[in-house]
């Protein structure tokens, strides 16, 4: 049985230690998804090798057993958004880690427009400020199931509960770029909508202008 104490390693180390391929790949998905460590990508992988096993062992089985928990697995694969309605239970086999890093508790909290960065909502988990389905859960590498993605939401108790507390995120409305052109355009019909009311002031306010540009003609010439 082991040690009650002491738990057991739930995921698999590297064959290798020093594979370049692999060790950019494993720095460019801590960078990407917030990880603490790369222990977190080989949890990931753990997971999705354990799916890929339990497939295959699945398909050579041929028994009422064997398919009563095929079904039991595609359900699982549906429910965490590893897998869609119209594809095969086998399409798991071309899954890569990503997936699973995508359906991680930070990465959907990110992905939500909860916390302004991947980082900050990995620290707003941790400090139990965010809860699913009025449950708090403060392990960020937590899967997210689709029906829960709704869900999410910070707790009453928070002070990020208030929509407008600093950390909060704000989406920014873009503004239209005004070009130069158009600018102009819009000083023209400025300038006709304070037509002076005199033909005198009329007069002279053109010729202010033709003057104006004559004099900005020559400058650039």
């Amino acid at each position: 049985m082991g040690d009650p104490k002491k738990t057991r390693k739930k995921y698999d180390t590297p064959t290798h230690p020093w594979q370049k391929t692999r060790i950019e790949n494993e720095i460019t998905l801590k960078r990407e998804f917030g990880l603490r460590n790369k222990k977190e990508i080989w949890k990931a992988e753990s997971i999705l090798n354990g799916f890929k096993q339990q497939i295959k062992t699945l398909n050579a089985l041929s028994s009422e057993q064997a398919d009563k928990e095929k079904s039991q697995l595609r359900e699982k694969l549906l429910s965490l958004g590893l897998l869609k309605a119209d594809q095969p239970t086998d399409s798991i086999l071309g899954l890569e880690v990503k997936n699973i890093l995508e359906r991680r508790f930070q990465t959907v909290l990110f992905k939500k427009n909860l916390a302004k960065t991947i980082n900050q909502a990995r620290q707003f988990i941790v400090h139990r400020h965010v809860k699913v389905a009025d449950k708090k859960i403060s392990v960020p590498s937590h899967l997210i199931k689709v029906s829960d993605e709704s869900k999410l939401s910070f707790s009453s108790s928070s002070s990020l509960a208030n929509t407008s507390h600093p950390e909060r995120f704000f989406e920014e409305v873009a503004k239209p770029k005004v070009t130069k052109k158009k600018k102009e355009e819009v000083e023209e019909v400025v300038a006709f909508e304070k037509v002076p009311e005199n033909e005198d002031e009329i007069a002279k306010e053109i010729e202010t202008k033709k003057n104006q540009k004559r004099t900005k003609n020559e400058r650039f010439n």
